[in-house]
């Protein structure tokens, strides 16, 4: 057996440390391996980045001689890869030396690397040589190209990318222009007609795309376009962004620029990742980018906010939202509102306390602040009785909506903590569990409506708020829409907050026997009468969670990926500490039961379910919708299945076997005159279109 480092369970992909390891059984195919083998599996695969980078050794020493010996011919004499091995230079600068001498004796052997038996200065010579390689781009002059495009216009500028196919050309004035080339030599601009230039595409929470050209006639027809493969990230559970032709998708601490017509990479921001932050972040997701102007907005794992230059990549400016060594991370796109960028942060389970800031677009100064849970005494801090508000969670980490004709934005907020044990917090716990209207100037809450008041079953209300204007029960009305964690489907009154119908969405569900006309759930005392140990309906994770539910307004249907299934809570005494978990419990799948996803088409109207698609699977993904104007549903399926459904009837027309754990959930654009829908499968963007 050997001892190693686990690049699956690192704090982030291909970092490793002497804390995270197992196990290794020589059957996984090392038994087979040749020494000449082992040899050329040099330093570890997992070092990989694309940038091509060049050593500056001076002459040849003990550490080139162990490097041109045991790595090079995997890796390339220059570091930069080859035939059996990736370069490894560009993620050297992430790493201690300490980690890199852990990595070199102990291998990566699931991923093609051995460990080295070298002495202390062996090593010590061979990471000093190491230290010496540099990106040869350092003196590298950029090959610029003037063309003439099929209007007529000479065009100069710096190559980006280029094949016999296309070409992306930055111009002087930083600004990227996308070509294809013509039949004649010249070259035809393309770019987007129809954006997706938020989150959810539309700044109102629907995801719904008014585009047309595929139908249920013709979606049988569709074809995978391109495919983009993040390399370094794990399972990915971003929004593809396009903007001006330009496609913006992002993973923990980095973002890609890719041509949205074919999926060639335009620029790649990275960071190196927080070492030591706790929380969701550290797993190494982001959920996507917000834009305005020439910039894109994004939050790193260790809860700041860069703005990006769009057509660059370069930072323009950073802002420390909270301190991520009291519990703060952060994993969500932003939302971009007039001059204002929005967003909280994610801890919840790490007992943060939440809050939602507005920035300036420009500069990235703090313009307002919302805390989601108020200071000792202040009004609503009576709804916590005992000291749990000092660490009182309620994080608002999920991306909200926004009314531009209220100047009103509509954020949800997270569970209190501790998430399981109550003991310190009776009453209400304002305003967790919630969603909360603010003057979107200013930050003063307008209303709020909190969905499950003193909630110890782990129930956020971080679901998409989905506003939507349309006739209620036969007058013109403001309403928001929101699938809730706790199994019911709500219709409220946006402009007042007044809850206009309140239903399940869910069959398990035993926690509550309806919601009354106080707005306030009417509470199931066989359940609530034992917390610790309780059967719960729904389970932990929700009757349906944070994947993107969709409306379309011509039906007046609500599309929502939901979840049957129980839970059983144990609570336990927790006390917070900085770097360390929260939950002050757990939960586990009711035993003997299994966990079903079931998508529903509800009438908004009567809350009735007027069909439904229950799935194949483990109830364990975590994909969700699409819709469009022309009558479809495009579904993340729970089976591993991309699906596009007929949305009168809920029949599958077509299907993608992407094998795939979802993590994110789908949207639409329309480039170059066609439409495209694209989603994150695994580690891949994958975009879709009809048969030229």
């Amino acid at each position: 057996m050997h001892d190693i480092t686990d690049p699956e369970n690192a704090s982030a992909p291909g970092e490793f440390s002497q804390s995270r390891r197992r196990t290794f059984s020589e059957p996984d195919g090392y038994d087979r391996l040749t020494p000449v083998h082992f040899t050329r599996l040099a330093l570890p695969i997992a070092l990989a980045l694309p940038a091509q980078l060049a050593p500056q050794a001076a002459q040849v020493g003990p550490g080139q001689r162990q490097y041109d010996n045991n790595c090079s011919v995997c890796h390339g004499a220059d570091g930069g890869g080859g035939e059996l091995a990736p370069s490894i230079l560009a993620r050297l600068r992430t790493r201690s030396d300490a980690e890199l001498a852990d990595l070199i004796h102990s291998g990566l052997p699931t991923r093609g690397m051995p460990g080295f038996s070298f002495g202390a200065q062996e090593t010590n010579d061979l990471i000093a040589y190491l230290r010496t390689f540099r990106p040869p781009r350092m003196g590298f002059t950029p090959v610029r190209k003037k063309i003439q495009t099929t209007g007529g216009q000479a065009l100069e500028g710096t190559v980006i990318g280029e094949s016999s196919l296309d070409l992306s050309l930055r111009t002087d004035d930083g600004k990227v222009h996308l070509f294809r080339t013509a039949p004649d030599g010249r070259y035809r601009p393309v770019t987007s007609q129809t954006d997706w230039a938020t989150y959810n595409g539309q700044i109102g929470g629907n995801r719904f795309s008014n585009l047309t050209q595929i139908t249920p006639a013709n979606a049988g027809k569709l074809t995978l376009q391109w495919v983009f493969t993040l390399n370094s990230a794990p399972r990915l559970e971003t929004t593809p962004v396009v903007v001006g032709g330009i496609l913006y998708v992002t993973s923990g601490n980095e973002c890609y620029a890719l041509d949205a017509g074919n999926g060639r990479e335009l620029w790649h921001f990275q960071r190196p990742r927080t070492r030591g932050l706790t929380g969701n972040a550290a797993g190494g997701f982001n959920r996507g980018v917000a834009n305005a102007g020439d910039r894109v907005f994004m939050v790193t794992d260790n809860a700041h906010m860069l703005a990006l230059n769009r057509f660059t990549g370069q930072v323009e400016w950073e802002t420390e939202m909270a301190d991520w060594r009291q519990n703060y991370n952060a994993t969500s796109a932003p939302l971009a509102v007039g001059t204002l960028v929005v967003s909280g942060t994610a801890g919840g389970e790490q007992g943060a306390r939440g809050f939602i800031a507005a920035y300036d677009q420009a500069t990235g100064k703090e313009v307002w602040r919302f805390w989601t849970v108020p200071a000792p005494g202040e009004p609503g801090s009576e709804t916590w009785k005992g000291k749990a508000i000092e660490h009182p969670s309620a994080v608002a980490w999920f991306t909200g909506a926004y009314d531009p004709e209220l100047d009103m934005l509509y954020w949800p907020t997270g569970n209190p903590g501790p998430d399981y044990n109550d003991d310190e917090r009776a009453g209400d716990n304002l305003y967790s569990c919630s969603v909360v209207a603010l003057d979107a100037k200013t930050g003063k809450m307008k209303w709020y409506y909190q969905f499950t008041p003193h909630d110890v079953w782990d129930w956020d209300a971080t679901e998409t708020p989905m506003l939507v204007d349309a006739n209620w029960r036969g007058q013109p009305r403001k309403l928001l829409l929101q699938g809730n964690r706790n199994g019911f489907f709500y219709v409220l009154d946006r402009v007042t907050g007044k809850v206009l119908s309140a239903s399940p969405l869910v069959k398990n569900l035993n926690w509550a026997t309806g919601i009354g006309p106080d707005g306030r759930p009417i509470l199931n005392p066989a359940v609530h009468s034992d917390t610790n140990g309780a059967k719960i309906c729904p389970a932990f994770d929700g009757g349906t969670n944070w994947y993107a539910p969709s409306y379309n307004p011509a039906l007046g249907l609500f599309f929502v990926q939901t979840m049957e299934g129980c839970s059983v809570v144990t609570k336990r005494d927790v006390q917070w500490q900085a770097g360390r978990g929260y939950l002050g419990g757990s939960a586990r799948p009711a035993p003997g039961e299994s966990r079903q996803k079931v998508l529903r088409a509800i009438d908004v109207q009567t809350g009735k379910f007027v069909w439904e698609l229950p799935q194949s699977g483990r109830g364990d993904s975590w994909g969700g919708t699409l819709a469009t104007d022309s009558g479809l549903v495009f579904l993340c399926d729970d089976s591993g299945t991309f699906m596009a459904i007929d949305a009168r009837t809920g029949k599958v027309i077509w299907q993608f076997a992407a094998n795939q754990l979802w993590k994110a959930s789908p949207m639409a654009y329309r480039f170059d005159g066609k439409e495209y829908i694209a989603v994150a499968a695994g580690q891949n963007i994958l975009a879709f279109g009809l048969v030229n």
